[in-house]
C-alpha cells in the first residue's frame, strides 16, 4: 500500500472558494512576514457537522477522536489503521483541511461541499467519489423524504458527508463493529459495500409505502374521491425522483463489479457486491412498475372523471328538457284560458253602441265562440305535444 502522507498537498488555487481568509494576499500591504498558515492551525470540531471520527485497525476500534485534527495525527502514527469520519453538512474549512490531509480531487470536494448531485461513482486517482441518494417513507405525511450522501473512498480512510436526514449510518457503524469485525477488518472497500446496501436497503420500506399509496390512490379513483388526482400528481413526482436515484446504481454497480479484477477485490466483498446489485435492480424495476401503474392510475381516473362530468351533463340536459316541457304546458294553458277571459273582457264593457248587448243570441253565441276557441287551441298545442 503506497504511502499516503507522501503525497504532495492538493492544489486548491483553483476555485476562489478553495482559500482560506487567512491565506489571501493583499497586494497594498507593506512587505513583512507571511501570515502563519492557515492549515498549521487544528481543526476545531463542530458537532452540528462532525457525527463521528473512528480509527481501526483489525476491524477493531482502537480510538475515537474529538477532532479532525486529533484524527489526522492518529492516523499518522497508525500505519495499519483505517479512519472512517462521518460528517453531516459540514463546514467548508472541514472539506478543505480534509482534501489537504487525503489528497482529494478539488472537484469531488465542490461536489460534496454544494450537494444536489446526481448519483455516480468517480475515481481520481486512488481516491474513490461515490455519490448516493437514499430515502425513507414518512408515515404522517405519506410522502418520501430523500438524503444524498457523499462517499470518498481511499487506502486507509473512508469520509461520509452527509446531507439530509437519510441516511442514518450509525447503524452501519455498529452493525459492522459488533456483528462482522472481519468484514470492517478488509478496509474501506468494505465499509462502502456496507453503506451500499443500507442505502438500498433503505428502499425497502419505501416500496412497501408506495405501494400501499398506489392501493389507497386506486381505492379513491374508483370511489370517485376529487382529491386523487392531486394525489397521483404529486406520487408521480416523487417516483420520478425515486427512478433518479435507483436506475443510476445498476450501472455504478456493474462498474465497481467490473473493477474486481483489476484491483483485486476479495471474493467475500464480491459476493457481497453482487447481492445489493441484486436488490437494486429489483428496486429499480419496482419503480419503473410503479410510474407505469401510476399512469395506468392518471388515465383511468381521468376517464372516470370525464365520464363523470359527461353524466352531470347529461342530467342537466334531461332536467332542462323537463323544464321546457312544464313551461310548454303551463304556456299552453294560459294561453287557453285567456281566449274566454279576452271574450268575457270585450262583452263585459257595456258600452252603449255595442249592437251585442240588444241581440237575443248574444250570450250564447258569447259562451259558444269562447267554446270554439279554447277547444281549438287545446287541438294546435296537442298536435304539437305541448300538452
Amino acid at each position: 500500500m503506497s504511502d499516503r502522507r507522501a503525497r504532495p498537498t492538493p492544489n486548491l488555487k483553483k476555485h476562489a472558494w478553495r482559500r482560506h481568509p487567512a491565506q489571501q494576499v493583499d497586494a497594498s500591504a507593506p512587505p513583512g512576514p507571511p501570515p502563519p498558515a492557515a492549515a498549521s492551525a487544528p481543526v476545531q470540531k463542530d458537532q452540528g457537522s462532525i457525527v463521528q471520527a473512528a480509527l481501526y485497525r483489525d476491524g477493531r476500534r482502537v480510538s475515537t477522536p474529538d477532532s479532525l485534527a486529533e484524527t489526522f495525527r492518529l492516523l499518522r502514527e497508525e500505519p495499519a489503521g483505517m479512519a472512517w469520519i462521518g460528517l453531516h453538512k459540514p463546514t467548508e474549512s472541514e472539506l478543505l483541511s480534509l482534501a489537504e490531509e487525503f489528497d482529494l480531487h478539488e472537484l469531488a470536494v465542490e461536489d460534496a461541499l454544494e450537494a444536489h448531485q446526481r448519483p455516480k461513482l468517480e475515481r481520481y486517482g486512488d481516491t474513490l467519489f461515490v455519490v448516493l441518494r437514499a430515502a425513507r417513507y414518512l408515515d404522517a405525511p405519506e410522502e418520501v423524504d430523500f438524503g444524498e450522501l457523499h462517499v470518498f473512498v481511499g487506502k486507509d480512510f473512508l469520509i461520509t458527508v452527509r446531507h439530509g436526514a437519510a441516511p442514518d449510518l450509525s447503524a452501519v457503524r455498529h452493525r459492522m463493529e459488533e456483528d462482522n469485525p472481519e468484514l470492517l477488518a478488509l478496509g474501506p472497500e468494505a465499509v462502502l459495500y456496507a453503506i451500499l446496501d443500507a442505502v438500498v436497503d433503505g428502499y425497502a420500506p419505501v416500496v412497501a409505502g408506495v405501494q400501499n399509496d398506489i392501493d389507497e390512490i386506486e381505492t379513491e379513483v374508483f370511489s370517485g374521491d376529487p382529491a386523487a388526482s392531486r394525489r397521483i400528481y404529486e406520487l408521480s413526482r416523487e417516483m420520478v425522483e425515486f427512478q433518479r436515484a435507483t436506475r443510476p446504481l445498476v450501472g455504478m454497480l456493474h462498474g465497481l463489479m467490473a473493477g474486481f479484477a483489476k484491483y483485486g477485490t476479495d471474493e467475500e466483498l464480491q459476493r457481497y457486491l453482487r447481492d445489493v446489485a441484486d436488490h437494486v435492480t429489483h428496486t429499480s424495476e419496482r419503480v419503473d412498475g410503479f410510474r407505469q401503474a401510476l399512469a395506468d392510475i392518471l388515465a383511468v381516473n381521468t376517464t372516470l372523471v370525464t365520464q363523470q362530468q359527461n353524466a352531470e351533463m347529461r342530467a342537466l340536459a334531461e332536467a332542462g328538457f323537463e323544464q321546457n316541457e312544464e313551461i310548454k304546458k303551463i304556456s299552453s294553458w294560459a294561453a287557453i284560458l285567456f281566449a274566454p277571459t279576452l271574450v268575457g273582457t270585450v262583452y263585459g264593457m257595456n258600452f252603449r253602441n255595442m249592437p251585442e248587448l240588444q241581440w237575443a243570441a248574444g250570450y250564447p253565441f258569447a259562451i259558444l265562440l269562447m267554446a270554439v276557441v279554447c277547444v281549438s287551441l287545446y287541438v294546435i298545442f296537442k298536435k304539437r305535444d305541448w300538452l
